[in-house]
């Protein structure tokens, strides 16, 4: 069992930047694969970033590539999602989750966070 808090969301101007973190509960963080995935107003639930359970490999939106970065921390139990250049379309409130694999659809993934808002003002 994993439970999954996320912080960091707010209010940016166009072109800044926000770290999301999520921090996780239970000894088993280490062996999951986690993702961040957004949700818009009147929009599906979006892939945004993964990465596997050693950090070593990650996979990216094409829409967020070149802007976010995923990272974990496994012996502080946290993943990071850095995002910079932001734009008024990544407005969403982000998740993030845990899975056994290194998944792009949602359905895979066990766990979730309750969310974080970010909203980005152009």
């Amino acid at each position: 069992q994993v439970q999954l808090v996320e912080s960091g969301g707010g209010l940016v101007q166009a072109g800044g930047s926000l770290r999301l973190s999520c921090a996780a509960s239970g000894r088993t963080f280490s062996s999951y694969s986690m993702g961040w995935f957004r949700l818009a107003p009147g929009k599906e639930r979006d892939f945004v970033a993964a990465i596997s359970w050693s950090g070593g490999t990650t996979k990216y939106a094409d829409s967020v590539k070149g802007r976010f970065t995923i990272s974990r921390d496994n012996a502080k139990n946290t993943v990071y999602l850095q995002m910079n250049s932001l734009k008024p379309e990544d407005t969403a409130l982000y998740y993030c989750a845990a899975a056994a694999g290194l998944y792009r659809d949602y359905v895979q993934y066990n766990y979730w966070g309750q969310g974080t808002q970010v909203t980005v003002s152009s």
